[in-house]
């Protein structure tokens, strides 16, 4: 079995970590948990990004020298990871003696074999992200990512040959269909390299910023802090240029898995994987890019203050369910909107109804019934069968999953092992076996829900390891390997077991904490809104001013028609609406109104949809589950009442629903409905 090899990006230190660097963090975690419980020699390396223009003049705001600044602000990350359970191998900072000493070594290995050349340059400089533009690069003459003023420099500057390893980097790409994922990102990376891909800017001169690594070759330059801060992920394992790179870089390299969020792709995707080439390494086995999270429906914003602190959500909410929370709620790879309604309801649905409840009443009822310690296993039946079946596809379908980076499927898979030991219970009714005197019966039954337990904290592990040994610690001793947990048979008969208290307790409402931090987040948001609103409607205004001063009124309106009469539609107009089969897989009440129900809809995606309807006067949750239905899968998503959805189900009779649109033909989620 191969070595595996995780990076993230190193967090640049210019402000506390956030929801999206926990978020990566975590990810990176939960594979080097789960590779080495598998037996596989693993190694997890994260760190901090500590060069750079905006550290700089952060440092010089401060009145600190940057080596001050940055030896502070790596600290939060290091004390977070520790609250968040993150077992990472190495922690490297870039202006660690082990790394700088590589890059230059590296620079100057570059520049003998004719890939570092002097240069004079000019063209728009943007100081937030740190890189030149073109002209065509710009959006209405500011920086394209960060949309902050940019200013022409003309400079002598050293580049990288960057452009000499382009057709290599294409055909690397063409050639490995797992090197950028998801498969988006590739399309992504390829329509970048259709275009010329010139030389990179590799350094800066001290007489505008001499915060970085100094040039070997020129003591008046320093490295630009991306081609310096990629190094790390080499540089941590040892490598070097010189001479006789160590073990963990022999053994290690290249990198299984690069983890970095999608902004940063075009410099891990080009940059990174040109600079291998020029080392005469290879690069990254894969590239994996996630997405974003929105806060409550709106991008993360310190004017608006909604920047989620991490931090706060463990006080709160606790290690674990943040974990489980970030990995469940979206689909790694794609966006996702981060919402405290969402988070209690999530944590409230999973963790404590399913897989809390699932325990709680398989131990008590197993202590007060059977002595408290593992019964005996009967044959069983049908029942039986099918679950051991279920079990056995549960660690496959788990397994794949997760090992595809499909934190989310792979949960939902044991989610639906752990609820069928729900319905299990419900179905052959232990307390009924217990007053009839089906002792034997009765032991076989509660052995199989005890062993659902069992399966569901050792694939748990990765993503809660707290909470998976609480209620591994709960079940007796037994083996947490992985390769135990395809079937109901791995407790040891007559250990003691004991219920305890509640593994996931049920969140009632937000903690005070917390509702003060959201409200004051959306109100400043609403205000940003309403300003914003404000000065359009006065800019209008004013375009229908004419000089005189008159104000241009409009044609009235025919508003009777418009009330009688349907308006007419072109076909391109009905053509942008896109209808799918639905099935819907799960259905609750919301929690925030009484007529509203929270579904998640299978449309044939990587993940179901979460649809908000307003049909609990119509119908109750129970009677959705398993309807194929029609819906709108284009629609803007939007918040109603804090639960995010992401499209509309087809009912018939208004505001006063009489029924949903289904399909009476049993056709697979995500079928196209004319």
């Amino acid at each position: 079995m191969s070595p595996f090899y995780v990076t993230t990006p190193i967090y640049y230190v210019n402000d506390r970590p956030h929801l999206g660097h926990a978020y990566t963090t975590i990810a990176a975690d939960v594979l080097t948990r789960w590779h080495r419980a598998n037996g596989r020699e693993a190694y997890f390396l994260t760190g901090t990004d500590e060069h750079g223009q905006k550290v700089l003049k952060a440092a010089e705001a401060r009145g600190l020298t940057p080596q001050q600044h940055v030896d502070e602000l790596c600290q939060p990350f290091q004390k977070l990871w520790g609250r968040l359970n993150i077992e990472h191998d190495d922690f490297i900072r870039t202006t660690e003696p082990r790394h700088t000493g590589v890059v230059r070594d590296a620079l100057q290995m570059l520049l003998d074999r004719g890939d570092i050349y002097a240069d004079d340059y000019e063209g728009w400089y943007s100081t937030n992200v740190e890189r030149f533009w073109t002209e065509k690069d710009l959006v209405d003459g500011k920086c394209p990512e960060s949309g902050q003023p940019v200013e022409w420099i003309k400079e002598k500057n050293y580049f990288f040959k960057m452009g000499k390893y382009a057709d290599k980097l294409r055909q690397w790409i063409e050639d490995k269909p797992d090197f950028l994922r998801p498969a988006s990102r590739k399309n992504e990376v390829l329509g970048y390299l259709k275009k010329e891909v010139g030389d990179l800017c590799i350094s800066r001169p001290k007489s505008r910023m001499s915060w970085g690594i100094e040039l070997p070759f020129d003591k008046d330059y320093v490295a630009y802090v991306w081609f310096d801060a990629l190094l790390n992920y080499i540089t941590a394992l040892g490598y070097t240029p010189t001479g006789e790179s160590g073990a963990n870089f022999t053994k290690f390299w290249p990198a299984s898995v690069h983890l970095v969020g999608k902004d940063i792709l075009t410099t891990h995707s080009v940059y990174w994987s040109t600079m291998p080439f020029a080392l005469g390494l290879e690069p990254a086995q894969c590239l994996y890019a996630h997405g974003w999270w929105t806060i409550e429906g709106r991008k993360m914003s310190k004017s608006l203050g909604n920047v989620v602190d991490p931090n706060l959500l463990i006080d709160c909410y606790g290690a674990d369910p943040v974990r489980y929370f970030l990995l469940r709620e979206i689909a790694f790879g794609g966006d996702g909107d981060f919402s405290h309604d969402g988070f209690m309801l999530r944590y409230n649905a999973d963790l404590a109804n399913a897989l809390g409840n699932l325990a709680h009443r398989s131990l008590s009822m197993t202590g007060k019934w059977l002595g408290g310690v593992v019964p005996k296993l009967d044959a069983g039946g049908e029942e039986e069968a099918a679950l051991d079946a279920l079990c056995a596809e549960t660690l496959a379908g788990f397994t794949a999953e997760l090992e595809a980076l499909q934190f989310s499927r792979a949960l939902e898979i044991l989610w639906t092992l752990v609820g069928a030991g729900n319905k299990y219970i419900d179905t052959l009714e232990p307390w009924a076996l217990n007053r009839e005197g089906k002792m034997e019966r009765l032991a076989g039954v509660m052995r199989r829900c005890l062993e659902i337990c069992r399966v569901a904290s050792v694939l748990l592990a990765p993503f809660c390891p707290d909470k998976a040994r609480e209620l591994a610690e709960k079940l007796g001793d037994f083996d947490m390997s992985p390769s135990t947990a395809g079937t109901l048979d791995g407790l040891t008969e007559g250990a003691a077991v004991a219920a305890g208290e509640p593994l996931f307790p049920r969140m009632m409402e937000l903690p005070e904490r917390i509702s003060q931090v959201r409200d004051a987040a959306l109100a400043a948001a609403d205000a940003e809104a309403d300003a914003a609103a404000a000065k359009k409607s006065a800019a209008s205004k004013n375009k229908n001013t004419p000089k005189d001063g008159k104000t241009m009124s409009a044609e009235p309106k025919n508003t009777e028609s418009e009330t009688e009469e349907i308006p007419r539609i072109k076909f391109e107009d009905f053509a942008k609406v896109a209808l799918r089969s639905g099935k819907v897989v799960s259905a609750v009440q919301h929690p925030n109104a009484d007529r509203l129900l929270h579904l998640m809809v299978d449309v044939g995606e990587d993940e179901p949809r979460s649809i908000v309807a307003g049909i609990a006067n119509r119908y109750k949750p129970e009677e959705l589950v398993g309807q194929t239905v029609v819906v709108v899968i284009n629609l803007k998503p939007a918040k109603l009442r804090g639960v995010r959805s992401e499209g509309m189900m087809l009912a018939a009779g208004g505001s006063n629903v009489q029924g949903l649109v289904t399909l009476s033909e049993d056709c697979a989620p995500g079928t196209i409905v004319r």
